[in-house]
């Protein structure tokens, strides 16, 4: 089943992708749900299965801290990428479409991290993975969004951000396929539910809501980011 909706994360992806290219007046209230669905899945199913899963064998501070420990990864890596993609001031950038490439890079990775957390959801049990599942197919339509936008807005050519979202869109599922050839002992998968929970609230509140308000209302967005976060918490209630 998580090879399947492996597969499904391409579609979602490049969806993403054709749509930013197609429906840029939109885009603000697709990444707005996605922001709440993101979210949603961290504090309603991620949260009470990684405690459930590691107070079994370790303290509750321990759980929280790997929490932590996810959210300062993403927010490192996500940093370094931004850093790196800057001009020093008085600089001339020389070549902007290698710094898109280089966002559309980080995103590939952030999409594969993806892929680990679906296969890794559906370890634990089934309705786990599939409400992480659904919350990672919305952030990959965002995802495909974002990639498109990346390389575009840095002078780059419709060819090349086709190539970067067939790459974006397989990596999340290269990540399921990953998880198929090991299995993660219940004293560990704890904690990195725990890390991935972490991380999801990062994506969600540092990345997506800001980019969904930006340059829009914001009324609109917040309304959106409180239906996806609604629809998250009704999956997971009816998924017991």
């Amino acid at each position: 089943m998580a090879l399947i909706i492996g597969l499904a994360t391409i579609f979602s992806t490049l969806l993403g992708g054709l749509f930013g290219i197609r429906f840029k007046d939109k885009l603000h209230l697709i990444l707005g749900f996605s922001a709440g669905a993101v979210i949603g899945v961290a504090i309603f199913d991620l949260v009470p299965e990684s405690i459930e899963l590691a107070t079994k064998f370790y303290s509750i501070d321990l759980v929280t801290v790997f929490m932590a420990i996810g959210f300062i990864l993403y927010m490192i890596l996500d940093r370094f990428f931004a850093l790196r993609a800057q001009c020093h001031d008085g600089e001339e950038c020389q070549n902007e479409n290698h710094l898109g490439q280089l966002g559309a890079a980080a995103l590939c990775l952030h999409s594969f991290l993806d892929g680990l957390a679906i296969g890794l959801a559906f370890q634990v049990n089934q309705s786990v993975g599939w409400v992480v599942a659904t919350a990672v197919l919305a952030h990959d339509f965002s995802d495909g969004i974002n990639t498109v936008n990346m390389i575009l807005k840095d002078k780059g050519n419709l060819k090349s951000a086709y190539k970067w979202l067939v790459v974006d869109a397989l990596a999340p599922a290269f990540g399921v396929l990953t998880t198929l050839f090991f299995t993660v002992p219940e004293a560990v998968l704890g904690l990195i539910l725990a890390a991935f929970t972490g991380l999801f609230l990062y994506i969600g509140a540092s990345d997506l809501i800001p980019e969904s308000h930006h340059r829009h209302p914001a009324f609109l967005t917040t309304v959106m980011t409180i239906l996806g976060m609604s629809v998250i918490y009704t999956a997971i209630h009816f998924a017991g």
